[in-house]
Formats: structure tokens, sequence, C-alpha cells
């Protein structure tokens, strides 16, 4: 009986370490690395090889020729991240777990009620404007520029507004804050983070005045928002650090700065990730 338990042992140990090499060498096999943190809010940077297909959870993502891909964790996702990939016929799939964060409570007063509860006549226009913001943040190009590195669009500036925080708005709990505010004197020169294409230029809009949204490719998008002077034109190109702007206070507003947000497509990522104001 003894040596029938071991005989057995040694036929599940060989199925073991045949099933283990199998997986490593698939894994091995297709080659992909990450730079990023599996963390909500967080912009990811993948590396595969070149003519390989990605999917994040069922969305398929743009590969570019040299096998780079982009995506992000939104602020409230809580399940797993599913990262399918197919190189000729073979697909392996990724699960990789999402590290929660505890996020701020951020009390802002003084803001005129209009723009805290919009009156009925403004609901249409703020429609309207979502539309176009939400059609900017949905193109999807071959730009590769998202794999470069941000800088600040500020040289002086205080952080006063952090993403994720849950807002209080004149005592009213509201949506949660999207991206960073950084405080500065009116006029201050803002430059661009990251080189891209002007997909969106607004002077008025009624919550976040003058704004802007660049493209970076693959779905990555910047925005600049309550700008008081804007120097760039629809479909223009610029280049990071060129001077895009000043600061201001439009829109909903209760002095001069900047906010400054980083979407994949229409999930909203924390900027300081990419500043790394963290």
């Amino acid at each position: 009986m003894k040596f029938d338990v071991i005989q057995l042992n040694v036929k599940m140990n060989i199925k073991n370490l045949v099933f283990f090499f199998v997986i490593f060498v698939a894994s091995q096999a297709f080659g992909v690395e990450f730079q990023g943190k599996f963390i909500q809010g967080h912009f990811i940077i993948g590396k595969t090889e070149p003519k390989t297909k990605i999917w994040i959870d069922k969305q398929k993502v743009r590969v570019t020729d040299d096998g780079y891909f982009a995506f992000g964790i939104g602020r409230d996702r809580k399940y797993d991240i599913v990262i399918s990939i197919q190189k000729d016929e073979k697909i392996q799939r990724i699960v990789k777990k999402i590290k929660k964060r505890k996020y701020r409570i951020q009390r802002i007063e003084g803001l005129p009620e209009k723009k805290v509860t919009p009156p009925k006549e403004v609901y249409e226009r703020i429609k309207r404007e979502n539309k176009l913001i939400g059609e900017a943040r949905s193109v999807d190009s071959s730009l590769t520029f998202f794999k470069k590195k941000f800088i600040n669009p500020l040289d002086e500036s205080i952080v006063t507004g952090v993403y994720g925080s849950q807002r209080i708005l004149n005592g009213k709990p509201k949506w949660p804050h999207y991206g960073i505010d950084f405080a500065a004197k009116e006029g201050t020169k803002i430059k661009a983070m990251l080189s891209g294409t002007a997909t969106l230029v607004e002077t008025d809009l009624f919550y976040t005045g003058g704004t802007l949204i660049f493209d970076h490719g693959h779905g990555i998008s910047t925005l600049y928002m309550h700008m008081k002077k804007i120097n760039v034109k629809k479909g223009q190109k610029v280049k990071r650090g060129d001077i895009i702007g000043t600061v201001g206070s439009t829109g909903r507003s209760t002095g001069p700065h900047l906010d400054v947000r980083l979407n994949w497509f229409g999930t909203r990522l924390d900027p300081a990730v990419v500043l790394e104001l963290n």
C-alpha cells in the first residue's frame, strides 16, 4: 500500500510540474509588463509584443506598433480587472486585484446658489455641454504621446483640491471631485502637461468656464478648466510645455485656480499619479 501511495504522489507531482511549466511558458511567451499600480484612480501603461491584441475587461484597446497600450482604473472600482492578450491563435488572461483608496471630504462654501443647484432653464445648456465634453473624451486616436512623461502645468501653485474627494458645496453633498485644483494668481501662464491635439476649446461652459481638452492617443485625454484666456484652437497640435492659456476663475469657481483632469475615455483618473504629486 505504501508503494501505491508513493507512486500516486509521484504521478501527481509530475502533473503539477507539467501544469506549472505550461503556465510559465505561456506567460513568458506573451511577455506582458505593466507600468503603474492597480489602485483605484490609477493610470497604467502596458507593454507587450508587437501585433498582439489586448482587451481590458471586454473593451478592445489599441496597441502601438512597438507593443504599448494604455488603460485606467476608475475611482470607485471594486472588482478585479481582466486583461486578455491574444497572440496569433493563443489567448492568455491576467486577473489583477484592485486596491481600494480612502478619499477625503472637502467642504466649499460661498458658491452662487445657481452654480450649486442650477435652475431648470440651464438644464439643456448643461446637457449640451456635457455631450461636447463626452465626445472629446471618447476620441480613440493612434497618437502615442501618452507614453511620455507629464509635466506640471504651473510653475508656482498650491494644491487646494485633490482627486476623489467627496464634495459638500454650500452644505449640500455633491459629486466627487475628479481632478486636482491648483490655486494660482489670475493670469498665471498654463503649460501643456503633454503633447497632443486640442479636441475641445470652449470659453464659457456653465460649470468649468474656459475649458480645454487634449487628446494624447489611445483614449487618454487631459482637461484644463476655469481658464481666463485660451491660446489654442480646436484641432491645433501642441507640444509639452507650450503656453496654452492663463489661470482664471470662470465657471463654478470661488477664486483663481486651475482644475486639471486625466481620463481614459469615460473613466476619470487621478492626475496626481502622472504628475508624481503623491
